[in-house]
């Protein structure tokens, strides 16, 4: 069955015209080449509408810098975008748990993802707040670190159990109250949906990063 289909489609090719085979040939390269292309480029400042223009101002002041990164693709929806500004005003910037767990858990998110820009920006953010450059590597490398102090631990088995199974034990639950409390244990999984949501807009828009910035490892290889 196998050698006549193979027959048949060298039969067919060898039928069509030579410009018909030159604009597949085209097609395919254009289909080839365009499928890591960057889906939604970010849109120039002087385009934006009335809504994106107000978006863009509200993030301006909250942020004290324009709008970049998964943004410059959220603000498309200005509404959406604003929305997960707000959240990542309070999860990014002043989460009950601090900045330096929160960096943390933003990383194992990211790597779940293998999300590169999230990534990206957030690795060196990471290592300025605390998290040593050997528990990084090994998050890069998909690896359980080793030396995390015990809220690290925490926040790796809330995250990883959250990521990979979609809930969390009550063993991990109930270490994660007694330490940081139900609002902690709130922003923690706050931060997982914040940054996995921000990772599948990325993800699914091909958001590139920097020509100076490396891919992390596609899983499983």
């Amino acid at each position: 069955m196998h050698r006549y289909i193979s027959r048949l489609c060298v039969l067919m090719l060898s039928t069509l015209p030579l410009l018909a085979m030159s604009t597949l040939a085209l097609s395919l390269v254009a289909v080839s080449g365009g499928s890591a292309q960057d889906r939604m480029p970010p849109i120039p400042p002087e385009k934006y509408d009335a809504a994106q223009k107000k978006a863009a101002e509200e993030f301006q002041a909250a942020r004290n810098y324009p709008v970049f990164g998964p943004f410059s693709v959220l603000i498309r929806s200005p509404e959406l975008m604003t929305a997960n500004r707000m959240m990542g005003d309070y999860l990014r910037l002043k989460p009950s748990i601090g900045t330096k767990l929160s960096e943390l858990i933003i990383l194992i998110t990211a790597r779940e993802w293998t999300q590169d820009y999230e990534w990206y920006v957030h690795a060196p953010i990471a290592l300025k707040q605390g998290i040593t450059q050997e528990i990084i590597d090994a998050l890069a490398e998909g690896r359980r670190p080793s030396g995390m102090n015990e809220d690290q631990e925490i926040c790796y088995d809330f995250t990883m159990e959250l990521n990979r199974n979609k809930r969390v034990s009550d063993a991990t639950y109930v270490r994660a109250v007694k330490r940081f409390g139900e609002q902690g244990v709130l922003d923690i999984a706050g931060i997982n949906g914040y940054y996995t949501g921000l990772a599948m807009q990325m993800n699914t828009t091909r958001m590139p990063i920097p020509a100076e910035g490396k891919h992390l490892q596609r899983f499983p290889e």
